[in-house]
């Protein structure tokens, strides 16, 4: 089993858009009319691919630093989980069933995330932008999560709420199971219990 976090285990994605906009207004740039899902499921990389040129003398390290400061220092207190995904990621390790999360996020706030959620112990490994050269929508992020577990692709089941996310596990050669309006080729779930019933659970 291989985890999106952002929007799939918790409810972060509203955390991470204000800290987006309040960083760049730290540095003049005012994305406040932009639609809140303009960078919905995007690599941090593609982000600032997309607004460096905007950001004239602000170095990406230091982007990139104040983005994951601003958000790990609100998480415990900001950031929801998705119903039931702490008691379904639990029951799934219970039941011997290997899993990882897979995210387009720093690891700082991927082990952020993970830790307010409860959940750490529980995976295998995670895979964050840190350890990958191409994010999702490209395999990468979902190939080295089924390296961690040790699987073949094909015996991967991904679960993601974006289509960025989607196209990565489908790229990689997996099964998707999507949280929502399923894109072609994925498997509408309605909650993330859906998962452990697909599961034989």
């Amino acid at each position: 089993m291989a985890w999106d976090i952002d929007g799939t285990l918790v409810d972060s994605e509203p955390l991470h858009h204000r800290v987006l906009l309040e960083v760049c207004l730290d540095h003049s740039l005012d994305l406040r009319a932009d639609p809140a899902e303009r960078f919905l499921g995007v690599h941090m990389d593609d982000v600032w691919l997309a607004l460096a040129p905007q950001l004239p003398g602000v170095p990406r390290e230091a982007w990139m630093a104040q983005i994951q400061d601003n958000y790990c220092a609100r998480v415990a207190r900001d950031v929801a989980p998705m119903p039931r995904a702490a008691e379904t990621v639990r029951a799934l390790f219970a039941a011997g069933v290997p899993q990882v999360a897979v995210s387009n996020s720093g690891r700082r706030v991927v082990e952020a995330n993970l830790g307010a959620l409860g959940v750490r112990e529980q995976m295998k490994g995670v895979v964050s932008l840190d350890d990958v050269t191409r994010g999702k929508p490209a395999p990468e992020p979902y190939l080295r999560g089924a390296a961690l577990l040790g699987l073949r692709p094909e015996h991967v089941l991904v679960v993601e709420d974006s289509a960025t996310g989607a196209a990565s596990g489908q790229a990689a050669g997996m099964q998707v199971a999507f949280l929502g309006d399923p894109p072609g080729g994925a498997r509408g779930i309605a909650g993330l219990p859906d998962v452990a019933a697909m599961m034989g659970l």
